[in-house]
This record gives C-alpha cells, sequence and structure tokens, in this order.
C-alpha cells in the first residue's frame, strides 16, 4: 500500500501544472538560431524569424523579429515560447508591426534547471496557422 501512494505521489507531482521539470524529449533542433535567421511556410506565406542579440542566450532580454510575405495581417502574429513537448506556462512575445510585413517584439527565455537547452518559438499568423521553429539556446 505504502509503494502504490509512493507511485501515485510521484506521478502527480510529474503531471501537476506549474511543476515542470524541463524533461522535453529529445527533439531536434529545425533552425539554427545561433548562426542564421530560420524560414517556414505557414498557410502559402513565407515566415522568417530571428533572434538578436547572438548568442541567443536564456535569462537575457531578447528581440524578436517575424517577416511575413503575403498581404498585410489583420493582426500581428504572436510567439510563444516553450520547450518541445513540455507544458512550460504561458511565455508569449507580444509583436508589434515595424514595417509592411516585419513585426517585433521583446521576450525571454527562461533557464530550466535540468539543464536542457533545447526550445521552441511557436509563431502563429492569424488567419494562416503556426510554424514552430526548434532551437538550441546557451545557458
Amino acid at each position: 500500500m505504502r509503494r502504490f501512494a509512493l507511485i501515485f505521489l510521484g506521478m502527480s507531482l510529474l503531471l501537476a501544472p506549474g511543476l515542470s521539470v524541463c524533461a522535453a524529449a529529445d527533439t531536434e533542433p529545425n533552425c539554427n538560431i545561433q548562426e542564421e535567421s530560420c524560414t517556414q511556410t505557414v498557410g502559402g506565406r513565407t515566415v522568417e524569424l530571428d533572434i538578436t542579440p547572438k548568442p541567443v542566450k536564456a535569462m537575457e532580454e531578447l528581440t524578436f523579429r517575424v517577416s511575413v510575405t503575403g498581404d498585410d495581417l489583420k493582426k500581428p502574429p504572436h510567439i510563444d515560447l516553450g520547450m518541445p513537448a513540455m507544458e512550460m506556462g504561458p511565455n508569449q512575445v507580444t509583436m508589434k508591426k515595424v514595417s509592411d510585413s516585419v513585426y517585433k517584439g521583446t521576450g525571454v527565455i527562461v533557464r530550466c534547471p535540468s539543464g536542457k537547452t533545447i526550445w521552441e518559438a511557436e509563431v502563429t499568423i492569424p488567419g494562416a496557422g503556426q510554424a514552430s521553429f526548434i532551437f538550441d539556446v546557451v545557458y
């Protein structure tokens, strides 16, 4: 009975919201953000993400730049930061339009206590879809 209670307690802690241990799956990056901007296609639009300054480090204010081809967006894009396959809680970058197709915003990538460095920026383009950029950060 005691063994069952310990297993139940352990599972509850792992699944409890806000108790992330940053145990994200070993997902491979699809974006070399440390060297260059990254590009994907979403709903017929080309979405380019860049993050500065480089190297992209955790726990520093970062500038996120998104450019989108095609007609003007009715709403600006936004970015959700997290670790692949891991619920990290809300960490959203609000983007503001700086020219016809370019948006910028600032945000912080937090440091995972486990030491895992693979992060994801999910860029939502209203009316078109989402692009998932997976990259390595420096601690």
